[in-house]
Order: structure tokens, then sequence, then C-alpha cells
């Protein structure tokens, strides 16, 4: 399967890039990938990558639990279940302390959804995207509303937001500096974009190195530090508001990476690192937050 190398930096343009990490797809191909960072703003991004058009093949399997609702007997399987249920009800009180008028909401990237399921019954009037096609009508049917398959679809081009949400979806996107645009000229003047993604400055992603499961190669295009996320909004004339811990991902990414470094789970070690990373990523400020993942608070400027 051809792959597509990028010439410049998604950021910032630049063409001159170091090897920085190489890592195992362990997910499905189990081929190697490079993830590069660049001279100039050091983003860090996959490269080569699969293309748009061939990126999808690597989605395909049911350990990729986002895009699936069977009940599996694995204790990862049941601990991701767990943690999602238990974090929508967090994020749907985000969403609330952010935009308390409950106005029109888009998740961008909604798997199977649950969280649009959850803000619909909240009051909220939903919208979803989904590039899956078995994710997206499982997502039509729970949450009652159209999902459509991309931003670009026709019925979402008049529509504004007062609250958009990646949740974990920007490191996938291909046109990443569109996807910004695109946000900025969707979202209401007061209006909030959530953006979660993993962290690969954190405890855990340091520990583990090419293991860790966060850096999920190809399908994760991107690896944004703040510094990077913060370059990247600002092009767009986009601000970070606030920053938050995602404190869950730091077990569940602890599992996949032991799994991943040494063939099975180490259950203590896992759970040991979690800790670490969650302890040594807390901060009372949102400069020094250095958690597994990060939810990004962004507002037009």
């Amino acid at each position: 399967m051809p792959l597509e190398t990028l010439q410049n930096c998604p950021i910032c343009d630049k063409s001159s890039f170091n090897n920085y990490l190489n890592v195992e797809d362990y997910t499905v191909s189990h081929k190697e990938f490079t993830i590069q960072q660049c001279n100039s703003c050091y983003f860090l991004f996959t490269n080569p990558r699969p293309s748009e058009a061939e990126i999808g093949a690597y989605y395909q399997s049911e350990d990729y639990i986002s895009h699936h609702d069977e009940e599996k007997t694995n204790l990862i399987s049941k601990a991701y279940t767990a943690v999602r249920n238990h974090t929508i009800k967090q994020k749907v009180e985000l969403i609330n302390n952010l935009s308390p008028s409950k106005g029109k909401i888009l998740d961008i990237g909604c798997g199977t959804g649950n969280f649009l399921a959850a803000t619909a019954k909240d009051g909220w009037k939903t919208f979803g995207t989904e590039p899956d096609s078995g994710a997206r009508t499982m997502a039509q049917k729970r949450a009652g509303t159209s999902i459509y398959e991309s931003i670009n679809a026709g019925e979402l081009t008049a529509e504004t937001f007062d609250v958009i949400t990646l949740w974990h979806v920007l490191e996938h996107v291909h046109l990443l500096n569109e996807t910004v645009e695109w946000l900025h000229q969707h979202l209401n003047p007061n209006g909030k974009i959530l953006i979660a993604v993993p962290n690969p400055q954190s405890f855990d992603a340091v520990k583990y190195g090419r293991f860790w499961a966060a850096y999920d190669v190809p399908r994760h295009l991107y690896h944004f530090t703040k510094g990077t996320m913060r370059t990247l909004l600002q092009k767009h004339s986009l601000e970070v508001n606030s920053i938050l811990p995602m404190w869950f991902d730091s077990f569940y990414v602890g599992m996949l990476s032991s799994k991943y470094s040494g063939g099975s789970i180490n259950y203590f070690d896992s759970v040991k690192t979690g800790i670490l990373s969650n302890l040594k990523g807390s901060a009372k400020d949102k400069e020094h937050l250095n958690t597994s993942s990060l939810i990004y608070i962004v507002s037009k400027k």
C-alpha cells in the first residue's frame, strides 16, 4: 500500500525534519512508521503516512474500540467501556458549564454516538460527523440525529455552533489546517471548541517511548505538544483559554503500552505508571499540566 510523504511541516510550512522515533502499528498492520520532528517549530508528525484514500484499512480491527459496540470480555475493553461511561457524564457537565444555554453542538468523529446521545438527552441540539460507515449507522440510531460523513457535508456548511468537540480526533485528520479553519468559521462568536489529544510530553509517553500506545501510528498523523497546539490554533485566529487533564487515559494507555512492550499486560506496572503520570503531570496552572491526554478549551481571538 503506497504511502504519501509530506515535504512541508503542516504547521509552519518549513521543510527541514529529523527522525524522532520509529513506532510499530500494533493494532492492524504491524508495520513500522516514522515520527518526524520539524526543526523549526518542533511539531511531531507521522511521515510518510497512508493517504486519506488508503487510511481506512488501518482502522479495520475489532481492537479499534471506538468504532465497535460489541461487549468484549477482555479487561482492556471492559476498562475502556467503564471509563467511557463515566467520562461522558463529566464531558456533558463540562460543556454545560461552558455554554449554559444548551444550544447547538457538533461532535466531530463521534464514533458510535455515546457522547452525542448524552448531549441530546440533556437538551442540546446535536450534530455529528463520523467517517466510518458502520460506526455512523450505530451513532444515528443511538443519538437520534443525522450523522454526516464529514464536516464538508452540504447540510453543515450553513450551520454555526455554540460548542464543537473533537474527542481524540484532531490527530487523525489529513487536512489539518483546513479542518482548524473550518472550526473557526463555524464557531459562534462566544462559542467554545474542545480538543482532546494525547500528550507526548507526559511521564507515561517518556517512560514507554516507542511502545507508548497513544502514538497509535499510522492512525495518529500528528502528536501535539502544548506549544505546537497553540501555534496551530493561532494560525487560524483561535486561542487556548484553558487546559484540562484526562486522568483515566494514563491507565488505559499504560495497559496497552505494557502489552506492546512486554507481550502481555503488566497490570501492576501500568497502574503504577498511570498514578505517577497523573501525579507528575498535575499542576495548578495550565502551563505545567502534563498528563497523558489533555483537553484544550478554545475560543476565537
